[in-house]
């Protein structure tokens, strides 16, 4: 059987750029795998087929794994992973009854979701960000000059604007989504 992996990075925010990625390489006959390490795709050749993927992020349905898989199961959707916190689903486009088959099929469901992510992946990173990045980029911006200070002042705040970025388009997309819903 033909395999391929393929480097791929998505950010907490980007669940749905990776489900039409996944979407998109089994239309081309690559049927995913699983996903390792820091994004490596693990894909196998097949068929090219329409197959929706979708990933839940749910800390608690994990907590109850058994009894959470097999309600979607008997929605017809097939298990693939875990990975950071998410679940992986698949399901084919011919089996699918339009957007109530997707599983958050409204928006209160995805605002849902969201909120899961942001306590379970965002107030980790906030809370590593405001405790040891943020005094560690001062300490050694405001340390003695040496080339490793200012080589770790440097790292350091590459982590805080990358941090930074993270926060800010979450905080913003979820914003966003939130005011829509609420209209």
């Amino acid at each position: 059987m033909e395999v391929r992996k393929e480097h791929k990075y998505f950010t907490i925010v980007e669940h749905e750029k990776e489900q039409e990625y996944l979407r998109e390489k089994q239309k081309a006959g690559w049927k995913f795998v699983k996903v390792t390490g820091l994004g490596t795709y693990h894909f196998e050749k097949c068929e090219p087929e329409d197959v929706i993927y979708q990933l839940d992020y749910n800390q608690e349905g994990l907590a109850h794994k058994e009894e959470y898989v097999q309600m979607f199961r008997d929605c017809g959707w097939e298990y693939l992973q875990d990975f950071f916190g998410y679940s992986y689903f698949r399901k084919p486009q011919v089996e699918m009854n339009g957007n109530e088959e997707e599983i958050f099929c409204d928006d209160n469901s995805r605002l849902e979701m969201m909120k899961r992510v942001f306590k379970g992946r965002l107030v980790p990173l906030l809370i590593v960000f405001c405790c040891i990045l943020v005094p560690q980029f001062f300490m050694n911006v405001f340390s003695a000059h040496h080339e490793f200070n200012n080589a770790l002042a440097f790292l350091y705040g590459v982590l805080l604007v990358s941090y930074l970025i993270i926060f800010v388009t979450w905080t913003v997309r979820y914003l966003q989504y939130k005011r829509k819903v609420e209209k």
